[in-house]
C-alpha cells in the first residue's frame, strides 16, 4: 500500500454547491451542441454519408461508458475522474499514466473553442489581428473560472438554452425545404436516395462499418463534456446520486440532438461533403457554409455571432475541468503539490491551475483545429477505456459483485461492452494523434520513474483522512 501524502490546505477546500441542473448545464455547455455543424462535413466524408449512424455508434459507446463513470463516482467521489478511478481500482502507477494521458484531452479542449471563436471573429472582422481575439478570449475564460464552478453554471445557462433554440430553428428550416422537395442540389429527384423519412442516412447498401466507426471516432470529441463532469465531484451536492444521473442525461440529451439534427442535414447534403464545402472548410469547420446554404446570409451572420458566445461557454467549462484534474494530481503529490494542489483561501478555486491552463490556451494562436481535435479524441478514448476497466477491477474482481444477474449486467457486461466499443474507436484515431499520444505517455512514464526513484518508491496518493 502506498504511503499517504499529507493533505495541504485543510481549511480551503472546493465547495459543494452544484445541483443536478447546474451540472447538466455545465456538461451541455462543455459539449456545445452547435459543434455538430462544424464537424458535419468531416464526419460525412469519413462515414461515407452516414453521419447520424456514426452518432448512434458514438452515443452507444458513450452511454455505456457514462454508466461506468457513475459506478466509479459512487466508489470514489473525487475530482480526479479517470485518473483517480484507475489509481484506486487498478494500480497507482497506471492511474498516473491515465491521468497524464488525459491531459491531452483536458488541456487542449479549451484551445478548440478559442480556435473556433477566433475563426468566427476573423470572418466578421478580417482586419483585426487574430492575437487580439486569442488573448481577449483566453482572459475571459480564465477570469470567469477564477470565481468558481457555480459562476460557470450561471454564466452558461442562458447560452445553452439559446443554442438549443438555434438548433431547433435550423432543423425546422431544413425540414421545411426537404418537405418542399428541395435539398442542397436543388429539386429532389423521386428516384434519388436519401428521400424524406428514409433510413438511408443510417444504413443502406453503401454502408461501411469501418467508415461509420471512423466517423464515430471523430465524434467522440463532440461528447467529451460528459466525462469532464466527474471533475466536479468535490463541488456537487449529493455527489453519488447527482453526478451519475447528470453524466448519463447530459450524454443522452446531446446524443438525441445530434442524431435528429444530422439526420435532416444528411438528407439535405446527400452527396460527397467535399462537393458542397471544399477541403479547406471540411478541415476548418463547415458551420458557416451550412448556415449559408440553409438559412441565407442574414441567418448565417446572426448565428455565427452567437456561435462565438457558445464556443466560449464550452471553453469556460473545459477550463474548469482541467484545473480540477491538475488540482487532484497535485494534491496527490505526483506533480508539484505546492503549486498544483493549492486552493485559494478566498476564491476557493485552484487559482494556480486556472492561470496555467489560461497560459497554455494562448497557444491556440499557433495550432490548427484538426490537430487539436485528433489529440483530444486520443486522450479521451484512453480515459474512457480505463474507466470501463476500473469497474471490472473494482466491483467484479475485488468486491466480487459477480453473482447476481443485476451485478453481472452492471459490473461485467456493460463495462465490457463499453470497453470494446471505445477500443474500436481508439484504433481508428489518426497516425499523428497516435504518435503524439504515445510520445506524451513516454514523457509521463519518465517523470513517474523520477518521482518514484526508479519505481522503487510507491506512487504518492492522497487520503481524505490525513
Amino acid at each position: 500500500m502506498s504511503t499517504p501524502v499529507t493533505a495541504l490546505n485543510n481549511v480551503a477546500k472546493l465547495q459543494r454547491n452544484l445541483g443536478l441542473w447546474h451540472v447538466i448545464i455545465i456538461g451541455l455547455a462543455y459539449i456545445q451542441p452547435m459543434t455538430l455543424l462544424d464537424t458535419f462535413g468531416q464526419v460525412s466524408e469519413a462515414s461515407l454519408g452516414h453521419v447520424p449512424m456514426s452518432y448512434v455508434f458514438a452515443l452507444i459507446a458513450i452511454l455505456l461508458t457514462s454508466i461506468s463513470y457513475g459506478h466509479m463516482i459512487k466508489a470514489y467521489p473525487s475530482s480526479g475522474s479517470a485518473y483517480t478511478y484507475t489509481q484506486r481500482a487498478i494500480n497507482p502507477s497506471m492511474g498516473f499514466m491515465v491521468g497524464w494521458s488525459s491531459w491531452l484531452d483536458y488541456l487542449l479542449s479549451p484551445l478548440v473553442n478559442i480556435i473556433l471563436a477566433v475563426g468566427y471573429l476573423t470572418a466578421l472582422f478580417p482586419d483585426v489581428n487574430h492575437w487580439v481575439w486569442v488573448i481577449g478570449l483566453t482572459g475571459l475564460m480564465t477570469g470567469v473560472n477564477l470565481f468558481g464552478s457555480k459562476v460557470v453554471a450561471y454564466f452558461n445557462s442562458w447560452i445553452v438554452f439559446v443554442q438549443l433554440a438555434v438548433i431547433a430553428i435550423f432543423v425546422f428550416m431544413t425540414f421545411q425545404q426537404l418537405n418542399a422537395g428541395v435539398n442542397a442540389d436543388g429539386t429532389i429527384d423521386v428516384s434519388a436516395s436519401y428521400q424524406m423519412w428514409s433510413l438511408d442516412p443510417f444504413w443502406n447498401n453503401m454502408t461501411s462499418v469501418t467508415a461509420v466507426i471512423t466517423g464515430a471516432t471523430i465524434l467522440c470529441f463532440s461528447f467529451t463534456g460528459f466525462d469532464a463532469l466527474s471533475s466536479l465531484a468535490e463541488e456537487t451536492k449529493d455527489v453519488k446520486n447527482t453526478l451519475p444521473k447528470a453524466m448519463f442525461l447530459t450524454s443522452l440529451i446531446a446524443g438525441i440532438i445530434f442524431i435528429i439534427s444530422t439526420y435532416f442535414m444528411q438528407l439535405y447534403f446527400p452527396k460527397e461533403a467535399v462537393g458542397y464545402f471544399g477541403k479547406e472548410a471540411i478541415s476548418d469547420g463547415t458551420q458557416p457554409a451550412i448556415l449559408l446554404a440553409v438559412g441565407g446570409a442574414v441567418f448565417q451572420g446572426w448565428v455565427l455571432g452567437f456561435a462565438i458566445v457558445t464556443v466560449m461557454a464550452s471553453g469556460i467549462s473545459a477550463h474548469a475541468g482541467v484545473s480540477r484534474l491538475m488540482y487532484v494530481m497535485g494534491r496527490d503529490g505526483v506533480i508539484s503539490q505546492k503549486f498544483f494542489g493549492k486552493i485559494h483561501e478566498k476564491l476557493l478555486t485552484p487559482v494556480n491551475n486556472i492561470l496555467l491552463a489560461g497560459a497554455i490556451s494562448l497557444t491556440a494562436g499557433f495550432i490548427e483545429l484538426d490537430t487539436v481535435v485528433d489529440l483530444i479524441s486520443f486522450g479521451a478514448l484512453t480515459a474512457f477505456s480505463f474507466v470501463n476497466l476500473s469497474v471490472l477491477f473494482h466491483y467484479a474482481a475485488r468486491h466480487k459483485r459477480n453473482k447476481t444477474g443485476k451485478d453481472i449486467a452492471n459490473y461485467i457486461i456493460i463495462p465490457t461492452l463499453g470497453f470494446i466499443s471505445v477500443i474500436a474507436m481508439w484504433f481508428n484515431t489518426t497516425q499523428q494523434a497516435f504518435l503524439v499520444g504515445i510520445s506524451w505517455a513516454f514523457i509521463g512514464f519518465i517523470w513517474l520513474g523520477i518521482k518514484t526513484s526508479g519505481f522503487k518508491k510507491p506512487v504518492p496518493q492522497y487520503r481524505e483522512d490525513t
